[in-house]
Parts: C-alpha cells; sequence; structure tokens
C-alpha cells in the first residue's frame, strides 16, 4: 500500500488536537486495560493494521492475555470477559458503528448501572479517540513499522 500524506506535518494544530485528547484519556480513571480493551475492539470493526498492530502490542505489555486477544472478535460468545468488560466492549461496538443503530438503550443502562455516569463518559471519550486515529490511519495509509 502505497504511504499517503503526513496529517501531522500538513495540519499540525489538529493533529495537536487528537494527541491533547489522547493525554487527557491518559489521566482519566480509564483502567489501561480497559483503555486497550476498548482501542483494540474499535480498531478490529474499522480494520486498522497500524492501530492494531499497536494496541495489541500495548495491551501484552500491560499483561493482557493473548488468549483473550485472540477471541476478542468473539467477545459475546466466551467467558474469558468479565461482566464489566463485556459492557464497555457492548457500548465501544455500538459507538463505532454509530450508523447502524445508535446506541441502545440495552447497552448504555448496563454500562452506567456498572460504571456510573462519569465513568461511562470517559468510557466513550476513549471511543470517540480511538475512531478518529482508526480514520487517520486508515485515511492515510500509515503503516507498521
Amino acid at each position: 500500500m502505497e504511504k499517503r500524506l503526513n496529517l501531522g506535518a500538513l495540519q499540525p494544530k489538529g493533529y495537536k488536537a487528537m494527541v491533547g485528547l489522547e493525554a487527557y484519556l491518559q489521566t482519566s480513571e480509564l483502567s489501561k486495560s480497559h483503555i486497550n480493551l476498548i482501542k483494540t475492539r474499535a480498531s478490529q470493526i474499522n480494520g486498522c493494521a497500524y492501530c492494531l498492530d499497536m494496541h495489541t502490542k500495548e495491551s501484552i505489555q500491560n499483561g493482557e492475555t493473548l488468549q483473550r486477544l485472540f477471541v476478542l472478535a468473539a467477545w459475546k460468545e466466551t467467558d474469558l470477559f468479565t461482566e464489566e468488560e463485556k459492557a464497555i466492549l457492548g457500548l465501544t461496538e455500538e459507538i463505532t458503528v454509530i450508523h447502524q443503530h445508535g446506541v441502545s438503550d440495552a447497552v448504555y443502562k448496563k454500562a452506567v448501572e456498572l460504571f456510573g455516569e462519569n465513568y461511562v463518559a470517559q468510557i466513550i471519550m476513549a471511543v470517540v479517540a480511538i475512531n478518529g486515529w482508526n480514520r487517520i490511519a486508515v485515511a492515510t495509509h500509515l503503516q507498521i513499522d
């Protein structure tokens, strides 16, 4: 695949804003495990090889098991993920494909029940951020090193 434009070089203010959102997420209450699940699952859905490569490596460095990464795309079919993780993954999926059906009341209410509104707000921000990064990486053909 031919590499395309360098968005950071051409639009440094916009790119810096994206980096700022990422920096905010690192100071949020979201656990590293939750952030990694969000980033990896959204990247799978969006077909972003660059982000998948990055976030699966980060997940492993943060203690995630290979088995859970191998079956992440089929998380609904396994008991390897906790109720809380399944709520996060459900919200991640529905926000990532929001154009299809929106975010269902059931998925939203379950997440708020388990985490409270503040944590859910942070989950939403994390999903928004990774979807933005996925679109940048796919649109510009960002290459895996």
